[in-house]
């Protein structure tokens, strides 16, 4: 028998709110139905508006507030409701935090099906000052009224919300994209429009060094030709004196992804530097790099304290991108091995295993689940493994390689609690014993949340 849906659209309701989604909406229920509204908290109560029903679930709006959480906060940017950059400036810092925790161990219980008794779910690590940390502005341009507008898109669609000031970028980066569009307007540049593939300028992306102090400022465009390139760059670089690049990247295709495959230098170097603790690092236009640097090295101290390295072991990097993990990982094993399949960050990675001297780090191009095989074939044999996937998760082939090889301890760096718990299930089931989880807040204000995951082998598991 079909089940009656106990809601209809354009219908209000008086709802208590019990949850967050992963994505910092509130959980209400209709006779058990669920319903996603945003801006509500757990704890609290009022009156929403149902705007959309599907078969499990419905969405809806916030109309009336009626009992407050004693974590609700005033949001400080003015934009926050309509921009899709946010999800949590409505929660005070310290309800952010115990949110994140919640939702990693809600998930290890739900999805990994793991026993929370048997291992410790750490309180969420997060930062002094959890504003204005974003090392990169990367963001799309349009035409409004005749002028250029820049900003984040408007959440759940396409319609780009024109920010003058956003509360977690890098003061810097914020500026330099508010002169640069100012710029590209005194020189009426046309951007891009998606609907109808007509334009010029598609997204402006500037990156900032925070302690090297240097910027990067990338334009990124239909095609190859760049009007009044040499007046914009004069006016750039006499406005920004520590802009060490400006690049352009041509992506002529309809579509929704960023770049293109061309990237040239127009002025400058190609690289910027900037460092993560005492590890320095050349940064590209299209490196890899992560844009929280101060919570980045807490989340590597966390990595290498779970490694347990003496100096006498071999470590394998699974993922390893640019070479970040596996060169904190260097300097305090006997060898590092790492694997990445994107033959420009393995280039990147020896550009910066050579830039910090160290000598004990060898990468390859390819596969984690073909390469780290053929590295036990030829006796490569890891006593710890560290794995830093995308947000899909492990390869199962990874995953099946790893309790073959069975190293000692396995090191999950991880940015979606849900494959993750996913993956550690599968690790569970081969012989390994998950001990410690730390959540670490990169993104503060937004509903990401990354973990360090401590794996060792079961006794006996040799």
């Amino acid at each position: 028998m079909k089940q009656k849906i106990p809601v209809e659209k354009n219908q209000y309701y008086d709802v208590v709110f019990e949850d967050l989604t992963h994505e910092g909406a509130g959980v209400a229920k209709v006779d058990g139905f669920p319903i996603f509204v945003p801006n509500a908290l757990p704890d609290e109560s009022g009156q929403i508006k149902v705007t959309r029903v599907k078969k499990g679930f419905a969405f809806g709006r916030l109309v009336e507030l009626k009992e407050k959480s004693g974590y609700r906060t005033d949001a400080p940017c003015p934009i926050y409701k309509q921009c899709g950059g946010c999800q949590l400036q409505h929660i005070d810092y310290e309800g952010q935090l115990l949110y994140k925790q919640k939702q990693v161990k809600d998930v290890l219980e739900r999805i990994g099906k793991l026993d929370l008794n048997q291992m410790t779910v750490h309180p969420t690590l997060g930062m002094k000052d959890p504003w204005h940390y974003r090392n990169k502005a990367q963001v799309p341009v349009a035409e409004r009224e005749g002028g250029l507008i820049a900003g984040f898109y408007q959440q759940r669609s396409h319609e780009i919300i024109d920010m003058h000031k956003c509360f977690i970028q890098q003061t810097e980066n914020d500026r330099a994209v508010q002169v640069i569009k100012q710029i590209c307007n005194r020189y009426r540049i046309k951007a891009y429009n998606e609907e109808r593939h007509k334009g010029w300028l598609r997204h402006i992306m500037v990156r900032y060094g925070a302690v090297s102090g240097e910027m990067m400022v990338v334009f990124i465009t239909k095609t190859n030709e760049f009007p009044h390139k040499s007046n914009i760059v004069e006016e750039i670089t006499t406005a920004f004196p520590n802009v060490k690049s400006i690049v352009q990247n041509i992506n002529p295709k309809k579509t929704n992804v960023i770049f293109g495959d061309q990237t040239n230098v127009i002025w400058g170097e190609e690289y910027i530097y900037d460092f993560i603790g005492d590890v320095r690092f050349a940064i590209s236009a299209r490196s890899f790099y992560q844009v929280n640097p101060e919570q980045t090295k807490v989340l590597y101290d966390k990595a290498l304290e779970y490694a347990e390295l003496t100096g006498e072991e071999t470590v394998i990097d699974a993922y390893c991108g640019i070479g970040t993990i596996s060169l904190f990982l260097a300097k305090q094993a006997k060898k590092v091995y790492g694997v990445e399949i994107v033959p420009e960050a393995i280039e990147d990675a020896k550009r910066n295993a050579d830039l910090n001297g160290i000598a004990n780090v060898e990468f390859a191009v390819g596969e984690a689940e073909t390469v780290i095989p053929k590295w036990y074939e030829q006796g490569i044999r890891a006593d710890t493994l560290v794995v830093d996937p995308p947000r899909k998760g492990c390869d199962e082939a990874l995953l099946r390689t790893i309790i073959e090889m069975k190293p000692k301890r396995v090191v999950y760096v991880s940015c979606n609690p849900g494959t993750l718990a996913r993956d550690l299930r599968v690790l569970e089931d081969g012989g390994y014993v998950t001990r410690e989880v730390q959540p670490v807040d990169m993104f503060p204000h937004t509903a990401h949340v990354e973990c360090v995951v401590s794996l060792t082998l079961k006794v006996g598991g040799n």
